[in-house]
């Protein structure tokens, strides 16, 4: 192979709905225009970075970098080899499947990428792929060398911010964390895509820096549990050893550990990301958020945020503008904040009670069925599945979620509409995913 340097390429409330769509598709453009994405920063904190790493041409070549280290990676050897590639998944065998450089690497390498370089004035790329015939596995290392460590902070910056602002349709973010011991810093998430009713594709990710190196390792799979992040780690772990034993590297790893934390969302705080929401088979867009109004609910819910003393709320809708859906098709969410954990408990136990006993007090209310009772650490709440006679001998059905997490409290509204419907589990996952995310909002 003659070099890694790069080369171009080119390349009511259905009403209400209706204009949030619209709006919601305004501002997707705009995503797609290359706006700033946010990325946690040191202490929790949240930092605005230019989504494309630099205005430079993908053809540059290093002009500000260390002397020492400008032939880093400057072939593949150092790149993961099959015995490393093993401790993905010990079963099968695994064998690299191509190795190309940044002449030849593709648009597009793993989950979320919008673009075909994190950092358009870079030194180099290599984009290594792996094949596991036995077990249908697939991995791929993506490795970009900056200028110096700081523009691979920024390209570093900019790929966690492809992850956390995925746009890729039919995916959602299943499980995320920070690690310690694998390079300066770094995350892995697994993104998820239903493909049964009780299996799905899989995908996690790793992103690492170390010195002027930022690396992407993902290991896709299928099947009925979760993947642990395990193999990524280790996998992750020795690619970047082989990394930093290279002359001039300047990096050190330590013993890869993670821990459970969520992707930063670049909505509203407290609110949830794009890929926090539910998977539907027939919807190949993208959900996007606009502002909407706050609502009493239902009928069922009867939410009154003024009685209930809330100190705040807020409320958004997600949508899919691209999708040739309903215009009713969306899902509400509206977050709101209490003096305390004890005040937000009761206005969400008020919540359950009017729901449960909403068949019996409502009388367009023809059934009320609770679907799941949520209890995880400190989220409880309860999610349902409510049908209205709304005349005609028309039955209109909600799902409809209510939980708390410490002084906050979230509730979730999804129309359920012909041929987009969601699973009494996936919706579960969606109101715990919220929870997750209300704490955040002040």
């Amino acid at each position: 192979m003659s070099g890694s340097h790069r080369a171009p390429r080119g390349g009511s409330r259905a009403a209400a709905r209706q204009a949030r769509r619209a709006q919601a598709r305004r501002r997707n453009q705009l995503i797609g225009a290359g706006a700033a994405v946010l990325i946690l920063v040191g202490g929790g904190g949240i930092a605005a970075v230019n989504a494309f790493g630099g205005g430079d041409s993908p053809g540059s070549k290093a002009g500000t970098g260390d002397d020492k280290s400008a032939d880093l990676l400057s072939d593949p050897k150092s790149l993961i080899d099959v015995p490393t590639a093993k401790s993905l998944s010990p079963a099968g065998a695994w064998a690299i499947a191509a190795t190309a450089d940044g002449s030849t690497a593709p648009d597009k390498s793993f989950v979320c990428q919008p673009q075909r370089f994190a950092d358009p004035a870079g030194i180099r790329t290599w984009v290594r792929t792996f094949r596991n015939a036995a077990t249908k596995e697939s991995a791929v290392q993506y490795v970009e060398v900056s200028n110096d460590s700081g523009a691979a902070d920024k390209t570093y910056a900019t790929i966690t911010g492809w992850l956390s602002g995925c746009l890729t349709p039919q995916v959602r973010l299943i499980a995320s964390y920070t690690t310690t011991g694998l390079g300066e810093r770094g995350i892995v998430a697994v993104f998820g895509q239903p493909t049964g009713e009780k299996t799905s594709n899989y995908k996690t990710i790793s992103v690492t820096t170390a010195g002027q190196a930022t690396m992407v390792l993902e290991h896709d799979s299928a099947g009925t549990a979760v993947p642990k992040p395990d193999g990524v780690l280790s996998t992750a772990g020795a690619g970047l050893k082989r990394i930093c034993d290279q002359p001039g590297a300047n990096c050190t790893t330590g013993t890869p550990t993670a821990t459970p934390a969520l992707l930063p969302s670049n909505e509203s705080a407290g609110f949830m990301a794009p890929i926090d929401l539910p998977v539907l088979t027939s919807v190949n867009k993208p959900w996007v958020s606009a502002s909407t109004t706050t609502r009493a609910g239902t009928g069922c819910e009867k939410i009154d945020l003024k009685k209930a003393k809330a100190t705040g709320y807020k409320s958004l809708t997600y949508v899919t503008p691209d999708a040739d859906v309903p215009t009713e098709f969306g899902l509400d969410e509206t977050v709101s904040s209490y003096a305390n954990a004890t005040a937000a408990t009761a206005f969400v136990t008020a919540i359950r009670k009017n729901v449960d006993s909403c068949a019996k007090a409502t009388s367009d209310a023809v059934k009320v069925k609770t679907t799941n009772t949520i209890s995880v650490g400190t989220i409880k709440g309860e999610a349902w599945r409510a049908a209205y006679d709304t005349g005609g001998g028309k039955v209109f059905t909600y799902r409809i979620g209510i939980a708390s997490n410490g002084s906050n409290a979230v509730y979730i509204l999804f129309p359920v509409l012909k041929n987009l419907d969601i699973s009494d589990s996936a919706f579960a996952d969606v109101l715990v995913r919220a929870a997750e995310r209300c704490t955040a909002y002040k």
